[in-house]
């Protein structure tokens, strides 16, 4: 079985009250970073704890050093999800507003840290929850403290030096989640620099999506990312994008199609380019 699992919100709905189920509301905007808490208070599903992105589903930024969403320290991550009541064996149920990129972040921290098995994104977030006519709560959650017992698999994770090395190897796929036009470096509304990692190919994390924001099914997934790879081996993916974040939905929706879990270049390219030495590619 994937370990890139969805869930209905009809199916979440029959299995709110069952124990040892953990829903994480990871809600978050770049443009707002208070969002994803003041949307949380105004009503989240019944039973969710808020995971923020910036205090715990990323770790401290470096001026000039870092990314824009760092990795969280493991230990620290790894508390976090025991006061949010995680256990080894939990289910976990993760949602954002909708297109799942904040989500993936979340559902591929778990991964990172060896949590693999009943862990599912809800699918179309909580529009589609809305869609469904499921109500909110302003009710604070009620977990007892969980004894989860992670450790981290840095094989999943590439630096910056890392992916240098490897970027024009001819086996090598180097994927961005950006928009198109922040790919080829025509507009950049958040990074200093416009542009792309030499050698990348754009693989908008949009484009997992049907129109109704929810994920495409796996054979059309396949397709795309079969595409995207040209015969080169899926062991030898690296995912990358602004910050870490949304590259996280394009493992997930390999992992959906069939592929293993990819390689992540967490610090991404707002990290890339706080080192003058590193090429910039603009276009296609």
């Amino acid at each position: 079985m994937s370990i890139a699992q969805l869930i209905s919100p009809q199916q979440l709905a029959e299995r709110q009250t069952k124990p040892n189920l953990v829903i994480l509301d990871c809600r978050s905007s770049l443009e707002d970073q208070d969002y994803g808490q003041r949307s949380y208070a105004e009503g989240h599903i019944a039973g969710s704890c808020y995971a923020d992105l910036l205090n715990d589903l990323s770790g401290p930024i470096t001026k000039g050093v870092t990314g824009r969403h760092p990795l969280p320290e493991p230990q620290a991550l790894i508390e976090r999800l025991r006061f949010w009541g995680v256990n080894n064996d939990s289910d976990i149920v993760l949602y954002d507003d909708g297109p799942g990129a904040y989500a993936a972040r979340a559902w591929w921290l778990l991964a990172w840290l060896g949590k693999r098995v009943g862990v599912y994104i809800l699918d179309g977030g909580l529009k589609a929850w809305h869609a469904a006519g499921q109500p909110l709560s302003l009710d604070p959650p009620g977990h007892p403290k969980g004894w989860f017992d992670g450790k981290p698999d840095d094989s999943l994770i590439l630096s910056a030096t890392e992916v240098q090395q490897e970027k024009d190897q001819p086996d090598v796929t180097l994927i961005d989640a950006r928009a198109p036009a922040r790919f080829r470096g025509e507009v950049e509304p958040i990074d200093p620099v416009a542009g792309h990692i030499p050698g990348a190919q754009c693989a908008a994390f949009t484009d997992n999506l049907g129109p109704d924001g929810r994920f495409l099914p796996a054979e059309q997934l396949k397709q795309r990312f079969n595409d995207a790879l040209n015969g080169r081996p899926p062991e030898k993916l690296v995912a990358y994008c602004g910050s870490g974040v949304t590259a996280c939905h394009n493992l997930f929706a390999l992992c959906m199609a069939g592929y293993p879990l990819g390689r992540l270049y967490a610090g991404s390219w707002s990290e890339w380019i706080t080192d003058p030495q590193h090429g910039v590619a603009k276009g296609e």
